[in-house]
């Protein structure tokens, strides 16, 4: 992911250098704004067991990576601030519905028995896109942003609370002269590791989770949304 954004703000970088301000004005683009989102969305999860020893079958990692996509919709509110003709700094906030979810079952020869799936859904981010101007009614900008995330889990475990994550995307935006624009982007973001234990609350034989017994699971978002909105 480090070579990702390298190459995000090299690209950014190279437009900087190249592009001439004569048909630029930042003032087009500035004020608030508010924008509905249609997204697609592809989760991973790289995710493993480890069962505690001397229970059941032994002591056994299962390593768990999952994969899924899915289209959701999102909306943004946000504020330009232009910054001479040729830049300006976009910040806003974001919610996008999607959900991803992990199911895990253990390999034991009672299927039921330690059975966990992890939910993450409702997505909010709050981010800061510094925008080149590349004409009256274009523009290229690079975002960042921090992302919280609710997490729900099913099973015999303990809660691991909600998720907290680094946003980076890079996309176009262009304004009509009515104050509609459309934007374009394609990001990822990186949650922490998710981790929970076994309470050992469970019915025994079904679904009972030794306290010994953890799951964790690194979580990472791929995106790319096409936004309709309009700038006040």
């Amino acid at each position: 992911m480090n070579k990702l954004k390298t190459v995000v703000c090299a690209v950014f970088t190279l437009m900087l250098v190249n592009i001439s301000t004569a048909y630029s004005d930042s003032g087009n683009f500035a004020g608030p704004y508010v924008g509905f989102q249609l997204l697609g969305l592809g989760a991973e999860f790289s995710g493993t067991s480890n069962s505690a020893p001397g229970t059941q079958s032994g002591a056994v990692e299962d390593k768990v990576p999952v994969g899924a996509t899915a289209a959701t919709v999102g909306y943004e509110v946000g504020y330009v601030l232009p910054l001479g003709s040729m830049f300006a700094i976009d910040v806003g906030g974001q919610y996008l519905s999607g959900e991803a979810k992990i199911d895990h079952q253990t390999s034991l020869e009672d299927a039921a028995a330690g059975n966990v799936a992890m939910t993450m859904d409702d997505h909010y981010t709050g981010y800061i896109a510094p925008t080149i101007i590349l004409s009256d009614t274009s523009s290229l900008y690079i975002k960042a942003g921090i992302v919280e995330a609710d997490i729900g889990i099913t099973g015999d475990v303990t809660n691991p609370g909600n998720l907290n994550g680094e946003m980076w995307a890079i996309g176009t935006r262009t304004v009509l002269p009515s104050g509609i624009f459309i934007r374009t982007e394609a990001g990822y973001t990186e949650y922490n590791e998710i981790s929970a234990r076994g309470k050992g609350e469970g019915t025994v034989g079904a679904d009972l989770i030794d306290t010994q017994t953890t799951f964790m699971a690194d979580p990472t978002i791929v995106h790319g949304n096409v936004s309709l909105g309009f700038r006040f």
